[in-house]
């Protein structure tokens, strides 16, 4: 367990298991100490409110006329994912796990900035819901471009002991099985300049000892992108990965116990989490033409919490 000190310019973190205290010079964080017990994390909840929509980026129809679907895409990073690509002349299908209101703003949003956004809400471990997704998609659009592996699940335990059976599929199911089967239902309809994108994790690189069972599934997911990638690079569909580092997102407080929420992101070189705004571009990069001549790549955002 860690306990934090001050909210100063100087915060002090003691971890009790470590014995040991680590003082964070000119560290503020993102925000203070809460938690949430959901199977799901709220976006609405949270204190602060993560930021999303950065005034500043102005979109230059990148994406005009895609079609995106983009699994997550209601809170968190998939949210600011989702108003960039809207920015950029998208269209959306998010499919969602059960955030009603975390959902309907973000299709709001999407709307505002005049572009299209079809919410599906259901289960991405079930094979069944998958299907029913494209089905939908191809439905309402007529097409898919691309396609976003962003939602996922993380939980907290400080042993391998603690992780139960029940956890354990579900964390799989939801973070690998989902991306399997949402990925093959896409597939015959992905062609020439299309593009794949997958959330990874700073954890795959440096792991956690406490998101044993959601670190696996990070690690995963690079596995599962580099090897598509070189499967599908003849038919020109790229395929790449995303591992950001910490972010001020639904998942945080819903993972972690209180005492540690203010110290997420300190150990980045630039000292601080970040907002998911700042991700965004990464994921509009990977859909556009910009990435053209890129597939089984990992981009890390950190902000140098690791490097190389």
């Amino acid at each position: 367990m860690k306990e934090t000190y001050s909210f100063g310019r100087d915060t002090y973190i003691y971890d009790y298991k470590m014995g040991a205290g680590k003082k964070i010079s000119n560290y503020i964080p993102l925000a203070p100490q809460q938690e949430q017990k959901n199977v799901v994390g709220i976006e609405s909840i949270m204190i602060p409110k993560p930021i999303f929509d950065d005034p500043n980026y102005c979109g230059s129809n990148k994406l005009r006329g895609k079609v995106i679907i983009l699994t997550g895409g209601d809170s968190g990073l998939g949210r600011a994912a989702a108003i960039a690509f809207a920015k950029e002349g998208a269209n959306l299908v998010i499919p969602y796990y059960n955030e009603d209101d975390d959902a309907n703003l973000t299709k709001k949003i999407i709307e505002y900035y005049g572009t299209k956004c079809l919410l599906m809400k259901g289960d991405l471990s079930s094979k069944k819901f998958c299907k029913e997704v494209v089905k939908k998609t191809i439905e309402y659009f007529g097409k898919v471009d691309v396609l976003v592996n962003n939602a996922g699940v993380q939980y907290q335990a400080d042993s391998l002991e603690e992780i139960s059976d029940e956890q354990f599929d579900w964390t799989m199911k939801v973070n690998i099985y989902g991306m399997f089967y949402l990925t093959k239902e896409c597939l015959p309809y992905l062609k020439e300049g299309s593009s794949i994108i997958n959330l990874s994790s700073i954890t795959t690189f440096k792991g956690d000892p406490q998101l044993i069972d959601y670190v696996t599934t990070k690690g995963a997911i690079i596995g599962f992108t580099r090897s598509l990638a070189r499967n599908l690079a003849l038919k020109k569909i790229r395929v790449n990965a995303i591992a950001p580092g910490f972010f001020w997102t639904p998942l945080q407080p819903n993972c972690w116990v209180k005492e540690k929420i203010p110290t997420l992101g300190a150990d980045a070189a630039m000292g601080r989490g970040a907002m998911p705004y700042e991700l965004a571009p990464t994921y509009v990069f990977l859909a556009s033409n910009d990435s053209s001549y890129m597939t089984g790549q990992v981009i890390h955002v950190n902000g140098g919490e690791i490097m190389g």
